[in-house]
């Protein structure tokens, strides 16, 4: 049995990527903010995952209790039309999107290389935007909703690329 781990595991796809593993024998554990969407079946752990600490503290709770994770899907993400800025002071898509999957990814790759065959699924990629804006991450400049999801989108291309180089697949 593979331990599937999935952040937006309350709604859209990774609601139905929960419902297929779960039909498959798979343990799932969906992370999210709303216990009653759940996939019956599901194991779930409440976080907010736009903080830095609720972060921290899925990754310490996972990392006691799951020795494998198998398959790590990463595909929280809410956005906003209006700028927010979390407890932490960041730009709420950008710590939702971006920071809260560079932390889970990175700071779970002990469980993650301990599986057979991992996986990482980011999803909600960018597409062909050119680069971020990189002199305002935050976006306290010209915010627009959709241009703060791409440019979190764009953070995590360089996100799975810089992921692979710092924990190659075993074998090579």
């Amino acid at each position: 049995m593979k331990t599937v781990v999935i952040t937006g595991g309350t709604d859209g796809i990774g609601r139905g990527l929960g419902r297929i593993y779960l039909e498959r024998g798979e343990r799932v554990v969906v992370v999210g903010t709303d216990k009653a969407k759940t996939e019956p079946g599901a194991r779930f752990i409440r976080a907010d995952l736009e903080l830095i600490d609720e972060n921290r503290r899925l990754i310490d709770r996972l990392s006691a209790e799951v020795d494998t994770i198998d398959v790590l899907v990463l595909g929280a993400r809410f956005q906003r039309s209006r700028r927010t800025e979390t407890a932490d002071g960041l730009e709420s898509n950008f710590a939702l999107t971006y920071l809260s999957r560079y932390l889970l990814s990175h700071d779970l790759a002990g469980p993650l290389g301990r599986a057979a065959d991992p996986v990482v699924l980011n999803f909600g990629g960018a597409g062909r935007f050119g680069p971020p804006r990189w002199d305002d991450l935050q976006q306290r400049t010209q915010y627009h909703g959709l241009t703060a999801m791409i440019q979190a989108g764009i953070l995590n291309a360089a996100l799975a690329v810089d992921f692979v180089g710092r924990h190659p697949p075993s074998g090579t």
